[in-house]
């Protein structure tokens, strides 16, 4: 009976940690969106890049720490589990056609070629400079939904450009 009641209480107290830790987790990842509020206070510039720099890049490292500690090791490795179960089942293909490829492909390419060549000819595209941040914003999800698009073969290959002793191997040509 009391082995009964300390499984219950000690599965309530993991569920607690496991639900403050995601908390923890989620709110130092959405601190970023907290810099506009910075930049529009009356702070000196100087706190201004200060607090600025620290919700970009300190404090969603620490909220990550503090959320794994919090988590502990076993809510840790739950929640990685579940996320890249979720990756696994709904990632993308490893294998793609020929036609998906290349719509990835162009989806992947032309937000970089449109980033890379916008601030050069602003007045070439109608209405840009009015909805700049609309346009960009579609560029940055057709870039990342190409990644879905292109397949995890894609990735590898992405991936090898970050290894020094990666090698291409190109197919054989066919002439069918």
């Amino acid at each position: 009976m009391t082995g009964d009641i300390i499984t219950k209480m000690e599965l309530g107290q993991m569920r607690w940690r496991l639900r403050l830790g995601v908390i923890v987790f989620v709110i130092g990842f959405l601190s970023p969106l907290l810099i506009p509020l910075v930049t529009a206070s009356e702070l000196s510039t100087k706190w201004k890049a200060v607090i600025s720099g620290c919700l970009a890049v300190g404090i969603p490292e620490l909220f990550s720490i503090a959320a794994i500690a919090i988590m502990g090791k076993s809510g840790f490795n739950y929640i990685k589990e579940r996320f890249f179960g979720f990756l696994k089942k709904y990632g993308p293909a490893d294998k793609v056609s020929r036609t998906r490829y290349r719509i990835g492909l162009f989806m992947f390419l032309l937000p970089i070629f449109f980033g890379w060549l916008a601030p050069y000819f602003p007045n070439t595209v109608p209405g840009y400079e009015t909805h700049r941040f609309l346009v960009n914003l579609i560029g940055d999800m057709m870039f990342v939904s190409s990644l879905f698009v292109l397949g995890g073969d894609f990735w590898d290959k992405v991936r090898a450009l970050f290894v020094y002793g990666a090698t291409a191997k190109f197919p054989e040509f066919s002439s069918t």
